[in-house]
């Protein structure tokens, strides 16, 4: 059996490169056409989202009216006050600027979360996951579980975060890349 991690569709907020962690968006127009030109050759036995309208609306054009539970924990990294802001209107912002110079795994952004917060409470949530079991969620918490599952392949966490729509097949200690 498998784990199915799938990275919503994009937003408007992809589209513009703003961080945007706990603002609960729709897809974009260009990113429900993008979901619908994929074809996800899998069967889950259940399916997982956070919550948030991207990834219910991403689970909906994969895999149309299918019946799914919500868990919070697989949500995105709340990004505080950089919530849907771009680097260029941040670049000026010495709170922006610690943040992103130090360890912004460790670093909490002003009224947010930090990384490594994310990552305890999505791994917490993917422990708990059956075997089966598609989980749709977000670019930040699927590099998480990757870089924790996968540490031997030696790559920086972000390098496993996946274009959105697409994600990893984990089966056993193996993955492949999905669709």
């Amino acid at each position: 059996m498998s784990i199915y991690l799938i990275r919503h569709g994009k937003t408007l907020a992809n589209e513009a490169h703003l961080y945007c962690g706990s603002t609960d968006l729709p897809l974009s127009p260009a990113g429900v056409g993008e979901l619908e030109a994929l074809h996800y050759d899998i069967h889950p036995a259940r399916f997982v989202t956070s919550g948030m309208r991207r990834t219910d609306e991403t689970l909906k054009a994969l895999f149309g009216d299918v019946s799914f539970s919500v868990d919070a924990r697989f949500r995105e990294v709340d990004f505080g006050n950089f919530e849907m802001k771009s680097y260029d209107r941040l670049k000026g912002d010495p709170a922006y600027q610690a943040w992103i110079a130090g360890d912004n795994e460790a670093n909490v952004p002003p009224h947010g979360e930090s990384g490594a917060q994310m990552t305890r409470r999505a791994l917490a949530a993917y422990r708990e996951l059956p075997d089966g079991t598609a989980l749709v969620c977000h670019g930040g918490v699927i590099a998480a579980i990757m870089a924790e599952r996968f540490p031997e392949e030696g790559k920086h966490r972000y390098q496993w975060q996946p274009p959105n729509g697409h994600g990893y097949e984990i089966s056993g200690d193996t993955y492949r890349k999905i669709p």
